[in-house]
């Protein structure tokens, strides 16, 4: 198994060997922002919840529950923890919130769950590939993600100026976290669990599972053709491996700090992976 995360930030990996559990978290921050007792994040503490939860769990733990009510339960714990640090639950751009993939593998299936915009992606031995995962959240980053090309059209060419423009969109997006016009997510949110996307596929043939949060998406060039997300990361991958992927577009990210040549929120997003291989 190979992983890759950068220190210090709010994408968490999940790894329960005793369970063959393993996953990726992308915790995203609050618009009403928040620190805990060292300075961390909401998406930092969310991130950080539901990863300690899904590594303390043991076999006796989960002898009835399939990953759907793993996940249900990783959420109610997310919720209790807000309540003690005091969040209004009933505000949604004030709560603590993460994407997340989630795999259980046994002798000849794997179990998944997906929330957000955390992807799972199976490789096979013949060299095919699929999105085990749906994107929840690309048709609401889009819209921003319009507003930003547009505004660099006219002329903005500063990152700040960029946010300033798209930050009532995103925040009008908060309010459509769990339900059936917006996107999932664990929020502490009782809803999130109608939208949980879980399954089962069996292993005849699996080379490998690729997990990754959305900071290691490649980029769309302003004005270019659109990137096939799934086809361009797993052929990376395949080439460069994991970490050397994540280094390569980490520097290409920084070679545009403005955001203007591959339009983004943010100059490197959280970068978390696992890539694991079967025998």
């Amino acid at each position: 198994m190979g992983g890759y995360s950068i220190s210090l930030n709010e994408d968490a990996l999940v790894s329960n060997e005793q369970l063959h559990l393993y996953g990726v978290l992308d915790g995203a921050t609050s618009l009403h922002p928040y620190r805990g007792s060292n300075n961390e994040t909401g998406g930092y503490l969310a991130s950080q919840v539901i990863k300690h939860y899904l590594e303390s769990l043991l076999p006796e733990d989960t002898a009835d529950l399939n990953l759907k009510q793993l996940v249900i339960q990783a959420n109610i714990r997310l919720r209790a923890k807000m309540e003690e640090a005091g969040i209004n639950m009933s505000d949604k751009a004030a709560l603590w919130t993460s994407s997340l993939a989630l795999i259980r593998v046994e002798d000849h299936y794997v179990d998944f769950a997906q929330v957000g915009d955390c992807m799972i992606i199976a490789c096979y031995e013949d060299g095919s590939f699929r999105a085990v995962s749906r994107d929840q959240v690309a048709h609401i980053d889009f819209q921003s993600k319009q507003i930003w090309e547009k505004a660099i059209g006219n002329g903005t060419v500063k990152r700040d100026e960029l946010w300033e423009l798209v930050k009532p969109t995103i925040m009008q997006n908060k309010s459509k976290m769990n339900t059936i016009s917006g996107y999932s997510v664990l929020s502490g949110e009782p809803q999130m669990a109608d939208f949980i996307e879980f399954g089962r596929i069996n292993r005849i043939q699996l080379k490998s599972l690729l997990l990754v949060s959305d900071g290691l998406f490649p980029h769309t060039e302003l004005g270019g053709e659109q990137v096939d997300v799934i086809k361009e990361l797993t052929a990376s991958i395949e080439q460069l491996a994991l970490t050397g992927y994540a280094e390569w577009l980490v520097n290409l990210e920084l070679s545009d700090k403005d955001c203007l040549r591959y339009p983004r929120f943010k100059v490197s997003d959280d970068k978390t992976g696992i890539r694991l291989m079967f025998d």
